[in-house]
């Protein structure tokens, strides 16, 4: 498979002046392996050559870089479009002109609080020079936004600071999680428990409904709930938005480090995932190397770990956000505890096993899969079969709630136990058969689907169908 490029971060410096407490990249003094400015303009050509529609600038500090406004030029007069995350300190108006000159797109200015908790966390007069930053760029028209990253010192004051961007002028806002991550690996009282995102998105939403300032949650904030798609429908103005689709490292976009080394995210700092580097390959040949970036070009579901792997959504969204797992967990694969679906559904089961009539629940799940919640209906038919494990009902529906979640194993289990109660149930017996069928097993699914088939009863039809499909392979 193919795999075209849209965007990439590149971390231009390591420099940094400020020592922000919760700096992923422990940024201070620039490397000596940094890329020299022969080198940083070629990597424009290259990804101007790869057909890259726009790149963000970081760092560190990128307006540390005396050649920053050069780099922006260069990629702009290839037709990238260009966005730049400053702390805004150095951005003065000879440096918002320079920018303007080169052809800047957006500038995002960090903003982690009120005035005392932004410079608590970053330098005294940190939140001054941010603001004058501010609007120095509006003054010219260059378009803004602002940048958060959420911890415990800041997550309190959330409706504070909006008031403080809308009185800048702020138009735009990003919203991220602190992850335990350079600096902030060493402050783990600084880190959000798990329940804290669904207040995140709660106050997103409400923010949204405003429609005082765009709120933007990255993508490390989600997944899966409505109020997650209400913000993203609010904020972009449209009723056209996708649900989260996967993670883009690698497969739409990577990551620059200060040095050219290529990965898939420069969140991601672990030396294992870095993919090669611009000064011994083409950022082509990295890109388009069939092994490049194969941790996320070749996960699947079934890698996955806890809830997370058998998620209805875990074909699509595998885990969410990569880096999130990593930090938090140790792993990319583990489960997410930080997803808003995943939190849902743990208090949904949690609710489900204080419930003790299996009838009451029963009827719940048959409702569920009624509207399509097939997830939400498994949860509550594993605890209608802990109280009644041999209710050949509820497996015949769990064996359904799986299959359509894309468990298949967890489905053909089920079966497997309804025909140990009734060897001759057509519904057992065309249900591990399909299970089967998707687990790759096509002679023993067609073997049980003909029994099935052939066995009188209603929707005959239906079975016929079903047969001649595997048959086929159409199925």
């Amino acid at each position: 498979m193919k795999y075209q490029p849209i965007t990439c971060v590149w971390e231009v410096t390591m420099g940094c002046n400020m020592r922000c407490g919760h700096c992923g990249s422990s940024c201070e003094t620039p490397l000596p392996d940094e890329l020299t400015t022969e080198e940083a303009l070629n990597l424009c050509d290259q990804i101007a050559d790869l057909k890259l529609k726009w790149v963000t600038l970081s760092g560190g500090e990128p307006l540390t870089r005396k050649d920053i406004a050069m780099l922006v030029k260069r990629l702009t007069s290839q037709g990238v479009a260009v966005n730049i995350i400053t702390n805004g300190w150095l951005l003065d108006e000879n440096m918002a002109k320079a920018l303007k000159d080169s052809g800047i797109s957006t500038a995002a200015i960090s903003i982690d609080g009120t005035r005392e908790i932004h410079n608590m966390i970053r330098k005294e007069g940190a939140f001054e020079h941010a603001e004058k930053a501010f609007l120095t760029l509006k003054s010219l028209g260059i378009k803004t936004g602002a940048v958060t990253t959420i911890t415990n010192q800041n997550v309190h004051i959330l409706n504070e600071l909006k008031e403080e961007l809308i009185r800048i002028g702020v138009s735009t806002w990003q919203v991220q999680l602190g992850l335990p991550m350079g600096n902030l690996k060493d402050k783990p009282d600084w880190l959000l428990a798990p329940e804290k995102v669904k207040d995140i998105i709660d106050f997103c939403y409400d923010t949204a409904k405003e429609g005082r300032i765009k709120i933007y949650p990255a993508d490390c904030i989600g997944y899966y709930t409505k109020k997650e798609l209400a913000i993203k429908r609010l904020s972009y103005q449209t009723n056209m938005v996708s649900i989260w689709d996967g993670c883009n490292a690698g497969i739409r976009g990577f990551g620059i480090l200060h040095n050219g080394e290529i990965l898939g995210c420069t969140s991601i700092r672990e030396r294992s995932y870095i993919e090669g580097s611009i000064r011994e390959r083409s950022l082509r040949d990295i890109w388009e190397d069939e092994n490049s970036f194969s941790w996320r070009r070749k996960i699947t579901k079934d890698q996955l770990s806890g809830d997370c792997r058998t998620c209805t959504y875990s074909s699509k969204c595998l885990g969410g956000c990569p880096n999130t797992r990593l930090t938090m967990e140790g792993s990319i694969y583990s489960e997410n505890r930080y997803c808003a679906y995943n939190l849902e559904l743990k208090n949904l089961k949690k609710k489900y096993e204080n419930i003790s009539d299996p009838q009451e629940l029963f009827l719940l799940s048959d409702s569920m899969i009624r509207q399509g919640a097939h997830q939400e209906a498994a949860a509550a038919l594993d605890q209608v079969l802990r109280l009644e494990p041999e209710n050949i009902n509820a497996l015949l529906a769990k064996g359904y709630a799986e299959f359509m979640c894309g468990n298949y194993e967890l489905c053909r289990e089920a079966n497997a136990k309804a025909l140990q109660l009734d060897a001759d149930s057509r519904e057992a017996l065309r249900g591990y058969a399909h299970a089967l069928y998707r687990l790759g097993d096509t002679g023993e699914s067609l073997r049980y689907m003909r029994k099935a088939a052939s066995m009188p009863g209603r929707n005959q039809q239906e079975f016929a169908r079903d047969l001649h499909a595997m048959e086929t392979g159409s199925l």
